[in-house]
């Protein structure tokens, strides 16, 4: 928000969960005050019981860049889901359209097997990506599944082909701020008590009574099945919160090594962000727009 205050900028969602309206506290979307103070959009924008694959994902966004850039404002693309963040810049494999009524067919297929029959049948039909993917990833292994079929080529096939960019002339450039693991992991410990006192599960209570198949992303959502869990009386709240701490700082593991491995020339800021940081994100931004951004 620093960032777009001082350059005008727009902030544009690029977390998979924070585009649900109905997981506002749980996925720590921008609060109204904040989205009063700069334009924010892509966030709770789509229903719990969609899926918003990266494809679907990459077509919101590069409206709502097109959108800012018309207006004279900078597109500040925000979010921790790798996959999301690359297809728009490095792009998508030509994978075309699957109609409505395939997706349907796979995840009738998917509940008539099974996970672990599917995980099989997916291996008879592309080998390569079901040794890729786990058995519990059932939204790629939908997707393989229904590209395979509808296609006549196996998903890996596709994912060979040469990317094609969604907005070939604008560039990117990147900021990964990446505090120290103990400090991270620290924070992320405070902030899901945070969460749960601040009305975290009555967000779980309210999902709970949609009914919403446990197979959805939303429903996947760190601290989602676990505090669904503790509604169950299958644990005590105490261990729903310590399980959804342990797994949040998995993912921030995970995702501190993706950024480390995947994003190239990227500035790297080996801190918790503050204030005091925001001449020389400034300085970089302003850089990067004096040589070349279009």
């Amino acid at each position: 928000m620093d960032v777009a205050e001082h350059f005008g900028g727009t902030v544009i969602n690029a977390d998979s969960q924070q585009v649900y309206k109905e997981l506002c506290v749980l996925s720590a979307r921008p609060s109204v005050e904040d989205e009063k103070r700069v334009p924010h959009r892509l966030f709770g924008t789509m229903e719990g019981h969609q899926i918003c694959s990266a494809g679907h994902w990459v077509d919101m966004a590069v409206v709502e860049v097109q959108n800012a850039l018309k207006q004279g404002r900078l597109p500040i693309l925000v979010g921790g889901t790798g996959m999301y963040l690359q297809s728009l810049t490095e792009g998508l494999s030509p994978i075309p359209a699957i109609p409505a009524h395939v997706r349907t067919q796979s995840t009738a297929r998917h509940k008539e097997l099974g996970a672990e029959a599917f995980h099989e049948e997916l291996g008879c039909l592309d080998s390569l990506t079901a040794e890729r993917l786990p058995i519990g990833d059932t939204q790629r292994l939908l997707r393989a599944w229904e590209v395979t079929i509808f296609t006549g080529r196996t998903f890996s096939s596709w994912q060979d082909e040469p990317r094609i960019k969604p907005l070939p002339d604008v560039q990117f450039s990147t900021i990964a701020i990446t505090p120290p693991r103990e400090e991270l992991y620290a924070a992320i410990d405070a902030r899901f008590e945070r969460m749960v006192q601040g009305g975290g599960l009555d967000e779980v209570k309210a999902l709970k009574k949609l009914d919403l198949s446990s197979d959805l992303p939303l429903m996947k959502a760190l601290g989602v099945p676990q505090l669904l869990a503790y509604l169950a009386d299958e644990i005590s709240l105490e261990e729903a919160i310590q399980k959804s701490q342990k797994l949040s700082r998995n993912y921030a593991k995970r995702q501190l090594t993706w950024v480390r491995n995947q994003i190239e020339g990227s500035y790297r800021l080996d801190a918790q962000y503050s204030k005091r940081f925001s001449d020389k994100i400034f300085s970089f931004i302003h850089e990067f727009l004096l040589t070349g951004a279009t």
